[in-house]
């Protein structure tokens, strides 16, 4: 009684440590603990400092010295001790470069831009893999559940064939196949128990979450509704997918790589101007100590134009040009591929739905076969061996309807995915 008892208490202690998720709430947790999302959130950071017009050169150096010099001499002209402090400043300012300072920071904010691009596709791909986690996560939980169904069938019919046989209507073969078919099923139900508790554990990975963390999913294995369009498809996805965008922004910083090589063009003008003050203090021998002191200041202007530098210049020009060309191919291969990957999902969508309709039938007339043979089966009209037959198709049957729901779920998240649909702006 202790025993029931604690076990009991044990169990209300489970229970009461699971806390309920929806799906949205487990897509919220993600977005504010995944740690890849703060990866790359850091990252972005760390362009929008780069962002600056001190970046890209626009504003002087302005450098402070100080400099001190002691020194003892001692020669046979005498004992000389010197003494001096040079304080400085020195300021350098390139005013103009063939205007490649304002082509640098317009390539800095590009950079800010696509590092931001760079978060949104790696927020996109964290909350399609949470949703297709908490997703698995239901069903590995409903498989287990079909599972644990399966397993007191077994164990029904193991402990009937042994009643049987201990009333003599049954022999020992008849009870080793139904005790092998019920270990069969027990270890099925363990494996599957695992196969649940990593899909949990993976669940909490992505939501940044300790890994025993356990919940009651609120959602349900929702099958998508949607009807699509390819050619509807195809421009949600020219306009809205994420990582076409950011392969637009290539496009631009390319261009922009051009106009910086082109800067060489031009002649530069800087101005370096600083000032020194030099206070010496100098002893020899015994006469009495000189001091002296002095300053200068300095502004000079400066103009270099390059007029030949092996064609250096003209080459980085063209080859900057190249790699924009390239970036241009990339560009219509990433949509090429991007179209034939939405033809190919779309495909496969319309496919699943026709398959999961077939699995739903499927699933019926194996859970009314079950039920009726069953009864057959308590009743004595087929033996044990044709109820496991029934009792397999019915496993199969269940699996694969459940199966083809994720699937169909996947298949749906993808084109989401795809045509820019997942992460909406607003």
């Amino acid at each position: 009684m202790k025993k029931i008892v604690l076990l009991m208490f044990s169990l209300v202690i489970v229970v009461s440590a699971q806390t309920e998720l929806s799906l949205s709430k487990a897509i919220e947790t993600g977005l504010e603990n995944n740690y890849q999302i703060k990866i790359i959130k850091k990252y972005e950071e760390i362009a929008d400092e780069n962002n600056t017009w001190g970046r890209a050169g626009r504003y002087p150096s302005l450098n402070l010295g100080f400099s001190s010099t002691n020194r003892y001499d001692d020669n046979s002209a005498g004992e000389t001790e010197t003494y001096r402090l040079t304080p400085s400043a020195s300021l350098n300012w390139v005013l103009f470069d063939g205007f490649a300072i304002f082509h640098q920071k317009s390539k800095f904010e590009e950079l800010y831009t696509k590092s931001k691009g760079n978060t949104a596709i790696v927020i996109e791909n964290t909350i399609q893999a949470i949703i297709l986690a908490y997703y698995n996560v239901l069903l590995e939980s409903e498989r287990l559940g079909i599972f644990e169904e399966v397993l007191s069938l077994s164990k029904d019919r193991y402990d009937r064939t042994l009643t049987a046989k201990e009333l003599g209507s049954s022999v020992t073969y008849d009870v080793l196949q139904a005790k092998t078919a019920w270990l069969e099923d027990r270890s099925n139900y363990l494996s599957q128990k695992m196969l649940f508790n990593n899909s949990v554990r993976s669940l909490n990975l992505l939501m940044g979450e300790p890994e025993n963390n356990t919940y009651i999913l609120m959602d349900k294995l929702n099958i998508p509704k949607s009807e699509y369009a390819l050619d509807e498809l195809k421009s949600k996805m020219l306009e809205n997918n994420k990582t076409l965008k950011n392969q637009y922004l290539n496009e631009i910083l390319q261009k922009r790589e051009i106009d910086i090589s082109r800067s060489d063009l031009y002649p530069s003008v800087s101005l370096s101007a600083g000032y020194d003050d030099v206070t010496t203090r100098s002893k020899v021998n015994s006469s009495p100590t000189v001091k002296s002191s002095s300053y200068d200041y300095y502004a000079n202007l400066s103009l270099s134009f390059n007029l030949f530098n092996g064609s250096n210049t003209s080459t980085n020009i063209e080859i900057a040009k190249i790699q924009q060309d390239i970036s241009k191919i990339e560009t219509d291969e990433m949509k090429h591929s991007l179209s034939n990957r939405l033809s190919q999902y779309l495909e496969l969508f319309d496919v699943q739905k026709t398959l999961l309709e077939v699995s739903n039938e499927n699933v019926e007339a194996a859970k009314l076969n079950l039920q009726i043979s069953k009864e057959k089966f308590e009743a004595g009209n087929i033996n044990s061996f044709n109820y496991r037959d029934i009792q397999l198709f019915y496993l199969n049957a269940a699996l694969q309807k459940l199966l083809s729901q994720f699937n169909l779920i996947n298949t749906d998240t993808e084109l989401l995915r795809l045509t820019g649909g997942i992460v909406t702006e607003k």
